[in-house]
């Protein structure tokens, strides 16, 4: 019997991953055991539970970005999620920790490393982000989903996906999705979203050119995000939806994509063999274009700054290049080349591996 913790959250993801290889691994050994380490906030501490995973809290500790009280008492409020951590791990006699990153992990690592337990890092984003830099330093071993990411002493095994979504490979009943939107089930498809909390900038220009779209044939599934002011909307050519809750029929039911570039949605899509127009995330530390370094080298998507996705790049660029259907089928192979269909397998053969070297 072998007792995980895994340890990761804050956002998707973070912790879609995690859920991934904690179904996994539960599936495969049911009598392993399997736990989870994360904050009351984050958006674990719903997903993890309503996967029928035990979820133990620490405190959400982001690190200090300048001189402050906040600087002040972090190194306190650290060694004190530290003592707790350490305390799961022996209670719960946990056998290796597997961390994806996020606040929760950093003060993880640091107990796993004091109590002799082996890690395990998976870096979901091209560019690694603080916590995941700090356990590296120390980890037994660590899996990275791009190959042009920037992590030292790192194997690339993509990014773990969910069944759900590794079956269209095999499986994609494009008409059956379409209709599940109410869309028609035999026209090109447009994708637009930008990720669980929307993109107002693309949703805007999406919107203001409706009429554009259904003149030239091209019927849109528009995911808006719960932060929208935008209604939702259900007609012949156009669906409006705050949330898609089962992505895989999104996946399905589209030819094409506009979207941000989140490391999830890239795997997913590159992985599927669904072309893109990627718009990435101008605010915070840019890793989002990073992201896409793979993709595009393979030819399976392009890619354009925030500001220059207008009503007059839809009309001049992107209704054209959605028209030419050779193109579109073309960059879906090409898109494949970039993705990994069995990046859970990949990744959990890394842990193994670190369990039978104990």
């Amino acid at each position: 019997m072998t007792n995980y913790l895994l340890t990761g959250g804050g956002t998707a993801g973070h912790v879609n991953p995690l859920l991934t290889i904690a179904d996994h691994l539960r599936k495969r050994s049911p009598q392993d055991q399997v736990l989870a380490l994360g904050t009351k906030e984050g958006l674990e501490s719903r997903l993890v539970p309503e996967a029928g995973i035990e979820l133990l809290f620490i405190e959400k500790l982001p690190f200090p970005r300048r001189p402050g009280l906040w600087a002040i008492v972090f190194p306190f409020k650290f060694a004190s999620a530290v003592s707790k951590v350490r305390k799961y791990i022996r209670t719960h006699s946990i056998n290796i920790v597997v961390g994806f990153g996020g606040y929760v992990s950093a003060p993880a690592y640091v107990a796993a490393k004091r109590e002799k337990v082996p890690i395990v890092i998976h870096e979901a984003n091209a560019l690694p982000g603080i916590a995941n830099k700090v356990g590296n330093r120390f980890a037994s071993a660590a899996g990275k989903t791009f190959r042009s990411a920037n992590m030292a002493h790192t194997e690339f095994v993509g990014m773990p996906l969910r069944a759900s979504i590794v079956a269209l490979a095999t499986k994609k009943d494009a008409a059956a999705a379409r209709k599940h939107f109410g869309l028609r089930p035999d026209q090109l498809t447009l994708l637009v979203t930008g990720g669980s909390l929307g993109a107002r900038s693309i949703n805007q220009t999406v919107e203001s050119c409706r009429a554009v779209f259904a003149a030239a044939g091209i019927q849109v599934l528009h995911i808006v995000g719960g932060a929208s002011e935008l209604e939702e909307v259900s007609e012949p050519q156009y669906a409006r939806v705050r949330y898609v809750d089962q992505m895989e029929l999104a996946i399905a039911a589209s030819d094409f994509a506009v979207s941000r570039a989140g490391a999830a949605t890239v795997s997913e899509f590159s992985a599927i063999g669904l072309p893109a127009l990627y718009i990435p995330y101008p605010v915070g530390n840019g890793e989002q274009k990073f992201n896409l370094q793979d993709v595009l080298a393979a030819g399976g998507a392009v890619t354009i700054a925030d500001s220059e996705f207008t009503p007059d790049y839809v009309r001049s660029t992107l209704i054209p290049m959605l028209s030419d259907s050779k193109r579109i089928a073309e960059m879906s192979e090409l898109a494949k080349q970039a993705g990994v269909l069995d990046g859970t397998e990949r990744f959990v053969a890394l842990i193994d591996e670190v369990l039978a070297r104990r």
